[in-house]
C-alpha cells in the first residue's frame, strides 16, 4: 500500500467488481485498485459445489447478516448470506446461470429512459463473457470467461417431478436463457468440470494477477468514501478510506471510484459517507453530503416457500447420505469422476410457470431438490423426501437497508418487508396451490408423495399466506437498493449509466442498481450490468485521454 493513487478504484471483488477490474486493467495506461473486505478464495469448500453448505454461515466466507424481525414472516428473522471473499456471492451461491426474461430489461429501459437496457441491447453483453458448453449461437456466446455447463447428475424423483409439471400444463425446457424462461428442466450452472466457477477464477486469475497496472487489497474494508466539495454545491468522489486490519489508509482515484459492494454493502458505504436519507444520516451524526432518499430503499428479494413432500421407494439425498457408507460412496464418486451429489448445485431442477391464468408471463420460479431439511446448515431429515421451493418472481413488497450506527464495522438493518402487499400474499397462497397440483399428477403417484410441510389441512388464502410466512426463506437475491432511474424519479440514486446523481466520479455497479428484480436468479444479470458499465467507463476514459 505504498503507492495509493490510482486511476480507478473498484470496491468489492465480487461478481461485478471482478469483471470491472478485469476490463478496466486491460488498458495498460490505467492503474486499477481492487479492494476486497474478505480473504482470498483459497478455502477448499468454495470450489466443491456442495461446499455452499459450509460457506453460508461461515465467517470465513459470509458477512453473516440477518434481517430485522419481519411482520410478513410472522416476526421471524432470517439469515441473509452475502459472500465475503474473492468472487463475493459467486463463491457461495447456487451457481445457477439465469438471465431472467426479456421483458425485465425492456422494463428497465422504460424506467430509466435508456434503450441501452432493452433485451436486444443487453444480450450482446451477456454473450461477450459467456462460454456456453454447446457453443455459440444467436443467443449464446462461447470463448468468454464465464463458463456455463449442464449439471453432472440426474435424479429419478426430479425426473418424475418434471413429468408431473408437464402433466400440470408446464412445457418442457432445455434452456431457460433465451428470453422466455417458461418451462421445466434442469438448471444450467456456472461450473467447470465439476468445480464451482466463481468470478475470481473467471476474471481475476490469471489475467489480472499478471498485469503490472493491477493491484488487489484483501482483508481491507472501506469505511467511507472521500469527497471534494465545491463552493457551487457540487461534489466529486476522489477516493476511499480503508481499514486494512491495522490502520486507516487513504487511496485516491483520479478518474472514477466504482462501488461494487452489493445490495447491502453499497448503500451502507454511501450512507456512512454522507450520501443517503438526510434524517437517517443526521440521526447518526453523519454530515450530509447529498440528501438521497433512495439510498437503501427499494429493496427487493425473492422469497421462497419451501414445500416438503415425503415419498416412498425413491432414492433421495436424505437416504443416500444417512450412513457412513453412503457418504463415502458419494465422496468417492466425486473424487473419481467429479459427478454425483458433491457436484450438486443447491437446486437442480427448475420450473417457471404462472400462479394464475391472470398473468401474461411466468411469475413463479421453482427450485426442486431431492432432499429436505429445516434450513440450510441443518441436518437432512431422516425420511426420504423432496423439496419444491417456489418464489414470486416479481414481488411488489419493498424493503430497506439502513445503517444502525456511524461505525463501518456494524452491520446495517436489513428489513425486506416480505409479503407486505395484498398481491404478494395472494401469489404466495396461489403458488402453494400450484405446487399441490403438480404433486397430485400421475407421474409422481408411484412415489406416494405426502405433503409434510406446510400440510394439506391449510386451504384458505389467509391460512396459506400465514403458513408461507412461517416456512418461507430468502433465496438470496437482494437487489434495488441504489436503483437506476429517469431524471424525474426522486428515488433514483443512479442515472441510466449507473453514475451516482449529484456526485461526480462515482458509480454503483452491482445488483443494487436494478430498478426492478429480474425474473430469476440474479448473479449473471449482475455480470451483464458490469460488462455494460465497464464499456461506458472505458468510453469516458477514451474521450478524456
Amino acid at each position: 500500500m505504498s503507492d495509493t493513487t490510482f486511476d480507478y478504484i473498484v470496491i468489492g471483488a465480487g461478481t461485478a467488481g471482478s469483471l470491472m477490474a478485469n476490463r478496466l486493467s486491460a488498458d495498460k495506461r490505467m492503474r486499477v485498485l481492487l479492494i476486497e473486505a474478505g480473504r482470498k478464495d483459497d478455502y477448499h469448500w468454495i470450489h466443491i459445489p456442495v461446499g455452499y453448505l459450509y460457506c453460508i454461515g461461515n465467517p470465513r466466507t459470509d458477512w453473516l447478516y440477518s434481517t430485522e424481525p419481519d411482520a410478513g414472516l410472522n416476526g421471524r428473522t432470517l439469515r441473509y448470506p452475502r459472500g465475503k471473499t474473492l468472487g463475493g456471492s459467486s463463491s457461495i451461491n447456487g451457481m445457477i446461470y439465469m438471465r431472467g426474461q426479456s421483458r425485465d430489461y425492456d422494463q428497465w429501459a422504460d424506467l430509466t429512459g435508456d434503450d441501452a437496457w432493452r433485451w436486444s441491447n443487453v444480450l450482446p453483453a451477456f454473450k461477450k463473457h459467456e462460454d456456453y458448453y454447446l457453443g455459440a449461437d444467436e443467443l449464446h456466446g462461447a470463448g468468454g470467461e464465464w463458463r456455463v455447463e449442464k449439471q453432472r447428475l440426474r435424479w429419478d424423483i426430479l425426473d418424475a417431478f418434471a413429468e408431473a409439471a408437464v402433466q400440470a400444463g408446464v412445457p418442457r425446457s432445455t434452456d431457460f436463457n433465451r428470453g422466455s424462461n417458461e418451462g421445466v428442466g434442469y438448471f444450467q450452472v456456472n461450473q467447470k468440470d465439476g468445480w464451482r466457477w466463481n468470478t475470481a477464477k473467471a476474471f481475476l486469475r490469471p489475467t489480472c494477477y499478471g498485469r503490472p497496472n493491477f493491484e488487489l487489497w484483501t482483508g481491507a474494508q472501506v469505511s467511507r468514501l472521500i469527497f471534494d466539495s465545491h463552493a457551487d454545491g457540487s461534489h466529486r468522489c476522489t477516493g476511499v478510506q480503508v481499514w486494512d486490519g491495522h490502520e486507516m489508509v487513504i487511496a485516491h482515484a483520479t478518474r472514477e471510484t466504482i462501488l461494487c459492494a452489493g445490495s447491502i454493502g453499497s448503500p451502507q458505504i454511501l450512507q456512512l459517507s454522507g450520501v443517503g436519507p438526510a434524517d437517517l444520516l443526521r440521526q447518526h451524526g453523519i454530515d450530509v453530503v447529498r440528501d438521497a432518499p433512495g439510498v437503501g430503499a427499494n429493496l427487493q428479494d425473492h422469497l421462497q416457500i419451501r414445500a416438503v413432500y415425503k415419498v416412498k421407494d425413491a432414492p433421495t439425498l436424505n437416504v443416500l447420505a444417512s450412513s457412513l457408507y453412503g457418504k463415502a460412496k458419494i465422496g468417492l464418486e466425486y473424487v473419481l469422476r467429479r459427478t454425483g451429489p458433491m457436484s450438486m448445485a443447491p437446486s437442480q431442477l427448475g420450473a417457471f410457470t404462472r400462479s394464475s391464468p391472470a398473468y401474461e408471463w411466468p411469475n413463479l420460479e421453482y427450485h426442486v431438490q431431492p432432499l429436505s431439511l429445516d434450513a440450510f446448515g441443518e441436518p437432512l431429515h431422516s425420511f426420504p423426501a423432496f423439496t419444491a421451493s417456489v418464489c414470486n418472481l416479481n414481488p411488489t413488497s419493498r424493503g430497506t437497508v439502513r445503517i444502525k450506527s456511524p461505525r463501518f464495522e456494524d452491520a446495517p438493518a436489513i428489513a425486506p418487508n416480505y409479503l407486505s402487499t395484498d398481491e404478494d400474499r395472494k401469489v404466495a397462497a396461489d403458488s402453494l396451490r400450484v405446487t399441490r397440483r403438480i404433486a397430485s399428477q400421475p407421474a409422481l403417484a408411484r412415489y406416494s408423495p405426502e405433503e409434510w410441510k406446510p400440510g394439506p389441512q391449510y386451504q384458505s388464502d389467509e391460512e396459506l399466506a400465514r403458513l408461507a410466512g412461517d416456512i418461507a426463506t430468502t433465496i438470496f437475491h437482494p437487489v434495488g437498493t441504489t436503483k437506476m432511474g429517469a431524471d424525474n424519479d426522486p428515488m433514483a440514486v443512479l442515472d441510466a449509466r449507473m453514475r451516482v446523481r449529484g456526485i461526480d466520479g462515482l458509480r454503483v455497479v452491482d445488483a443494487g442498481a436494478m430498478p426492478t428484480i429480474t425474473s430469476g436468479n440474479t448473479n449473471s444479470p449482475t455480470l451483464m450490468m458490469a460488462e455494460k458499465a465497464a464499456a461506458w467507463v472505458r468510453e469516458a476514459t477514451a474521450e478524456r485521454v
